[in-house]
């Protein structure tokens, strides 16, 4: 992961916008849409805006029906651009005033702003600021509105122009001004019509109005009493503005107060919570082994250990009676498990190195039902410490690969090598000592049925060689079978005692790749979702840092 900030003081502008739209992507799908989709609009807002010309400063003049904006909109910029009257609403469409208008066009275009018209007779301090002269935000015609609330989230400063009789309008407060307590560096409130109060009265509503703005989140903006019609007040406004214009940060700051608003819905849409647990390694073990059963590794292990045995005897028991042996079926077979043992025993492979389905058990409702249980408290413990929607994917990630779970166990039992295919050297030897003990048993029984011939021909008997008082073909016919029964039973506790070895090793390897199907298709898809959380609350982190130089 890419490390999106080394220290909060050091983020820019650009690593704000990049962390917001990484915080959106991030979310996308797991947190609020309208939140998702505000973040990822002001990031295009922001692409766009650096584009333009950040020369020009845009300032909008907003307020209520009657407030007086379009007369202060005519005194600010020393025309009679807007319409004065008192038929209401009086602007239906935003129109520009221009302090030098060169280079300005594209970004009236992209405002969608179509009224134009530039102020003669520049000062040099206000030289780069567009004036906006907007519609009532109260019209009673809702395409007003519409425009009103357009332009709102694009200019680079806005004026609020309150009247003392409706400055405590909650239409303003609650829809606007409310909602911009992140902007109060491109926010500025002005009272209009003060003339029309007396001196005492005029404090009053200014400290009544500083108080609202104060409730409202805007403590601390420019707040102004002015007037229009007498030109109270107007001398520090235009001050203002042209400070604002000379500085040329007013795009800037507006696009940060943007990027932290987006990044604190963000934030209040994912939820609060403690803290993911550290990794989801200590998760696997009960998880592997409702997994390993449900699978039927113990079923494996068994048969393993009964297929060395079946194997054993018939390289090793006694030949006259090995080939009943013969007759029962290899219990990995049975599953088609010992296709690995021919696979590993030829050096082949099956074509496109795939692995068959086996014969293994369906697994029965109990053995599920364990499986299903563990999957939801490795969720349920990889969840704790998250915020509900983070905590809700990573259940669902848990169970994202629910239908191929069953498919990838019995390929992972199908492709375990298990030892089969090997074949202890002791077993040729057994094997070729069985053939020879069996050679001297059939041997001494030939012998004994040739001098069983002679005394039925009734021929003479050559002497035989005894060995103490038991003739040769004697000894070698019982000697030879009691050896190879001795054999056989030797080998019978060898090849035990091997099978139980070849089953641990067996169930190790099998342990071993549920394991990885595990953590492929249950744990990873956690752990994924876990990392995303991360990831996105250091995103957030980032985009709400604040960049010392972009502060006003």
């Amino acid at each position: 992961m890419v490390k999106l900030l080394r220290r909060k003081e050091s983020a820019s502008l650009d690593d704000r916008l990049d962390a917001l739209a990484r915080a959106a992507d991030l979310a996308d799908g797991r947190l609020d849409e309208d939140a998702v989709a505000g973040a990822r609009s002001v990031v295009t807002r922001a692409g766009v805006r650096r584009g333009l010309s950040v020369g020009h400063t845009v300032v909008a003049l907003a307020g209520a029906t009657g407030s007086g904006k379009s007369s202060l909109f005519n005194a600010l910029s020393g025309t009679d651009l807007a319409t004065v009257g008192v038929t209401r609403p009086t602007t239906s469409t935003a129109q520009a005033a221009l302090w030098e208008g060169e280079g300005a066009a594209p970004l009236l275009d992209w405002l969608r702003v179509p009224r134009r018209h530039e102020v003669p007779h520049v000062e040099s301090e206000a030289a780069g600021l567009i004036l906006l002269d907007l519609p009532d935000h109260d019209s009673i015609e809702p395409s007003h509105r519409v425009e009103v609330d357009r332009l709102v989230e694009m200019v680079d400063l806005l004026v609020w122009v309150l009247d003392p009789q409706k400055y405590a309008d909650a239409a303003v407060h609650d829809r606007y001004l409310r909602p911009l307590s992140g902007h109060r560096d491109v926010t500025v409130v002005v009272l209009n019509q003060v003339d029309r109060l007396s001196r005492d009265a005029a404090r009053r509503c200014l400290d009544d109005l500083r108080r609202l703005l104060g409730e409202d989140g805007l403590g601390g903006v420019p707040l102004l009493g002015v007037s229009a019609r007498t030109g109270e007040g107007m001398r520090e406004l235009g001050a203002l503005l042209a400070a604002r214009v000379t500085d040329r940060r007013s795009w800037a700051a507006r696009l940060a107060a943007d990027v932290g608003t987006a990044a604190a819905r963000l934030d209040t849409a994912s939820g609060t919570g403690s803290g993911p647990r550290e990794n989801v390694e200590g998760l696997a073990g009960p998880l592997t082994a409702a997994l390993s059963e449900a699978a039927g590794v113990p079923v494996v292990v068994r048969a393993v250990a009964t297929s060395h045995r079946h194997r054993s005897i018939v390289a090793t028991g006694w030949p006259p009676t090995r080939w009943l042996r013969r007759l029962r079926p290899d219990p990995l077979r049975r599953l088609r498990l010992a296709v690995q043992a021919e696979t590993a025993r030829t050096g082949t492979a099956q074509a496109g190195g795939l692995v068959g389905r086996t014969s293994m058990p369906v697994a029965s409702t109990v053995q599920r039902s364990r499986m299903d249980t563990a999957i939801r408290r490795t969720a349920d413990a990889a969840a704790e410490g998250l915020p509900e929607p983070w905590a809700t994917a990573v259940r669902r990630a848990a169970r994202a690969h629910g239908d191929e779970l069953e498919d990838g166990l019995d390929r992972a039992i199908a492709a375990t090598s298990l030892g089969s295919a090997r074949r202890p050297v002791w077993w040729r030897v057994v094997g070729a000592a069985q053939w020879l003990v069996f050679a001297v048993t059939l041997a001494g029984g030939l012998w004994l049925l040739g001098l069983a011939g002679l005394d039925y021909l009734r021929l003479p008997r050559p002497d035989l060689p005894t060995v103490g008082e038991v003739p040769w073909p004697t000894a070698l016919l019982v000697g030879g079978a009691l050896l190879g029964l001795l054999i056989a039973g030797l080998s019978r506790l060898a090849a035990w005692a091997g099978g139980r070895r070849r089953a641990r090793r067996a169930e190790r390897a099998l342990r071993a790749n549920v394991d990885q199907v595990a953590r492929d298709l249950v744990l990873d898809p956690i752990g994924d979702e876990v990392t995303r959380y991360r990831d996105f609350t250091e995103a957030v982190a980032c985009a709400r840092s604040e960049n010392r130089n972009e502060k006003r």
